[in-house]
């Protein structure tokens, strides 16, 4: 039996301080393949839904991992990803925390970067999440899905991070 995803942090300081938290020691496909596998796993597992998983390199938008958890995904979910990593791109954060910095009043975000008709390139919504190397400045990936209620979808991989992480700091530490 899976175990519900964790509610979401509202707080635009645990949600920055939760993320930067999550830090890799490096990234590959590897990593990538490994990662978009265990959320693929985890979102066939625990919801009927359909859901897209999406994980790519911020510098060239190379993509590593792309999957869908069960039949039944439209393209409009592909549209949703490319939005999410917009917004992780251009302003470092996840969807999620942009979401709840404008308490998800798309308008108000959109007048503040003065992004015009370019707005809808942009989405507020969870599941965006930026990948951090230690010791390397900017973001080198980001992990996106998209199917679930937003606040889902960001959990989901923000567990998915956490679950990968304490599996390498458990070998490293060789416990």
């Amino acid at each position: 039996m899976q175990k519900p995803i964790r509610e979401a942090p509202r707080d635009l300081a645990a949600i920055e301080q939760l993320e930067r938290s999550l830090i890799f020691p490096s990234f590959t496909a590897d990593t990538a393949w490994t990662l978009g596998t265990q959320l693929r796993n985890r979102l066939h597992a625990l919801s009927p839904s359909p859901a897209v998983i999406n994980i790519s390199l911020a510098n060239s938008n190379q993509l590593l991992f792309h999957a869908c958890s069960h039949p039944g995904t439209a393209p409009d979910n592909d549209i949703w990803v490319s939005r999410k990593r917009a917004t992780v791109l251009r302003w470092a954060f996840s969807s999620w925390y942009m979401h709840n910095k404008f308490q998800g009043d798309e308008v108000k975000f959109a007048e503040k970067y003065a992004l015009g008709a370019r707005a809808g390139e942009y989405a507020i919504h969870g599941g965006g999440v930026p990948v951090r190397i230690r010791e390397v400045e900017g973001i080198v990936a980001v992990i996106v899905v998209s199917g679930l209620k937003q606040d889902q979808d960001h959990m989901i991989i923000i567990e998915a991070l956490e679950e990968y992480l304490g599996l390498i700091a458990r070998n490293v530490s060789g416990s």
